[in-house]
């Protein structure tokens, strides 16, 4: 049988039908295409970031501000959509097998579809090789969403792990102005004009400071979760804070009460911190996504622009 014969005809003398009953894909040239672009985009995006690392500085009032850096990111991405997918859909056009006897419009179709298939091909190619950057942007968002919800909780919790530790062995950082050790330890703070302790043993025999200390910071703490701080709390940690300093019950429960309302205002403040700066990362999260959609649609359609230039050009 002669080759391209079909039904009958011999197509070795009718190249129209021979080029009919080819596929309409060439998926040499769209892997090519393909392959093309997601290098492309990684030396890109490779570049991207060490241009951006370059322009960040720990010091202060020194490197780019984050709006520029955004803005400078967002740019660079289109860039590199624009510069990879313009060149993987080019090739995929200049690359495909020339169909004689098709329409116009048909090879204009085509060559569009080739251009998309290897921006699509190219995206995956790339998401395969740069899942974690996706990934990261995703659970970023869900991340800042779940701290929004529980930022209350958040920063309980941090305050109990500052006054967790044993006492006598607390770290320098629990020591500092944020931690639940800061008001405990102001709270047993001897007033250099005042009368000296009569005892240093705490109400119920023990002679131990350290431990009058924890029972204190669990009392504020179980205070904090709860909303407010019992009457006869206040009054214990009082009559502890009198005999370690020296103080009257009545100066020792209004010492209390005043520690307890810096500590609560310390804790708001910090809920409040946390909240911004969850919000802060959910809304760049969600602004980073749209943007990167907005560009992979640049891509796509310069892709298959550039597609259709390359089967032009190859048809001349």
């Amino acid at each position: 049988m002669p080759p391209y014969e079909v039904h009958g005809l011999d197509t070795d003398a009718d190249p129209i039908v021979a080029s009919a009953n080819r596929s309409g894909v060439s998926w040499g040239a769209i892997f090519a295409g393909a392959t093309g672009a997601a290098s492309l985009s990684l030396i890109l995006l490779l570049l991207g970031t060490g241009l951006g690392m370059s322009s960040i500085s720990p010091w202060t009032n020194q490197g780019a501000s984050a709006t520029a850096i955004g803005i400078a990111t967002i740019l660079w991405l289109t860039f590199t959509q624009i510069a990879a997918s313009g060149m993987g859909g080019y090739l995929a056009g200049r690359l495909r097998t020339k169909w004689d006897g098709v329409h116009t419009d048909e090879v204009y179709f085509r060559d569009t579809a080739h251009g998309f298939l290897a921006w699509a091909v190219a995206t995956l190619l790339t998401v395969a090789l740069l899942g974690s950057v996706v990934s990261s942007i995703v659970g970023a968002g869900a991340q800042a969403g779940a701290t929004v919800v529980g930022g209350a909780a958040t920063a309980v919790t941090a305050a109990g792990a500052g006054a967790a530790g044993a006492a006598g062995s607390r770290a320098e950082s629990d020591a500092g102005p944020g931690g639940m050790n800061y008001f405990i330890d102001s709270l047993f703070r001897r007033d250099p004009n005042g009368a000296a302790p009569a005892t240093t043993t705490a109400p119920d025999g023990t002679a131990a400071p350290g431990a009058t200390n924890a029972e204190v910071s669990r009392i504020f703490l179980n205070s904090i979760r709860t909303g407010a701080l019992p009457p006869d709390d206040a009054k214990y940690v009082a009559s502890v804070i009198a005999q370690r300093t020296g103080l009257s019950q009545a100066d020792a429960e209004k010492r209390v009460n005043d520690t307890y309302a810096k500590a609560q205002a310390t804790l708001k403040e910090a809920q409040a911190k946390a909240k911004e700066a969850a919000d802060a990362a959910r809304k760049a999260s969600a602004y980073g996504a749209l943007w990167l959609v907005i560009s992979m649609l640049i891509g796509a359609f310069v892709a298959s622009f550039a597609a259709t230039y390359g089967g032009r050009r190859r048809d001349l």
